[in-house]
């Protein structure tokens, strides 16, 4: 049995960092949102009992690190599955690596998405959620998807109404961010100002694109330095961007347009600040099953 699965990317139209747990890890608030750049992930049955891996880039972990192999794992723990296990993971990465846009945790969220259809554990979203969780934060959102509010770690997570259509440019420079040493920044530095939540809470449920535009705001730029973000930042406005942030803890800048042509246009003025460029939509999922070969 093989089953295809997209699994598509985030960005964070708000983060704001809480405050930092007993156990390490930080509460936050997050409106975040699926967008239409996607991995493609197939799951395979094999014989024997192995979980195996491919990829059609370099750099990504083969083994037991990687997120989708630890998904696979997490899922067969959790439904007491320790016979004919065996199957061969192969990733398309469309995502950009190390970005801030959940590439990785979308990978991982695919499998596990797959491997309940192919095992016939028929678990609810909330019970692949569970499951999700314990590999990391951002996957029950990546199983999820849509326009969400996530707080807690990422795991408690809300419905909010939807973006309206737009169209989003994701810039990601010749950069990468460490997340852990990022939140050890915050843990050393704090922040100089709180996003104002309850005004992007507003804007969202009134679906006011422009509100929630001007509402944008991410707490690691305040102490998250990425090369270009200023250029980059300054390159979308000038062709009419509605509003600016970086994703997660970055580099990846986003910019929000109501007119693809805007957003065309700073595509192309983009090219000496950014390694990886691309234009997607808002989506109302975190992965898709799109075929299923018995």
């Amino acid at each position: 049995m093989k089953i295809k699965v997209k699994a598509y990317a985030k960005i964070n139209l708000l983060l704001d960092i809480v405050s930092t747990r007993p156990d390490g890890y930080h509460d936050l608030f997050m409106i975040m949102q699926s967008v239409g750049i996607y991995d493609t992930v197939t799951v395979e049955k094999t014989k024997g009992n192995k979980i195996t891996l491919s990829c059609n880039i370099d750099g990504i972990p083969l083994d037991e690190h990687n997120i989708a192999h630890k998904a696979a794992t997490a899922f067969f723990n959790s439904q007491g599955i320790k016979k004919n296990k065996g199957i061969h993971i192969d990733i398309q990465k469309r995502i950009p690596h190390a970005a801030g846009l959940a590439g990785g945790s979308a990978d991982g969220a695919a499998v596990i998405v797959a491997l309940n259809e192919m095992f016939k554990t028929d678990l609810s979203q909330k019970e692949l959620c569970k499951i999700g969780v314990k590999v990391g934060a951002d996957l029950p959102f990546c199983i999820t998807g849509g326009t969400l509010l996530a707080q807690g770690i990422g795991d408690c997570l809300c419905k909010v109404k939807p973006l309206k259509k737009c169209f989003v440019l994701l810039a990601k420079p010749d950069y990468s961010v460490n997340t852990g040493k990022a939140y050890s920044e915050f843990d050393k530095n704090g922040k100089l100002h709180t996003p104002d939540k309850l005004g992007m809470l507003y804007a969202i449920q009134s679906r006011d694109l422009t509100s929630i535009c001007q509402k944008m705001e991410n707490v690691f730029e305040q102490f998250i330095e990425v090369p270009n973000r200023i250029e980059i930042k300054e390159a979308m406005r000038s062709e009419n961007a509605l509003g600016v942030c970086m994703s997660g803890s970055g580099p990846t800048v986003f910019g929000i347009f109501e007119n693809e042509t805007d957003a065309q246009n700073a595509a192309a003025k983009l090219k000496s600040y950014a390694k990886d460029i691309c234009i997607c939509t808002p989506v109302s999922k975190g992965c898709k099953i799109f075929q299923v070969a018995e």
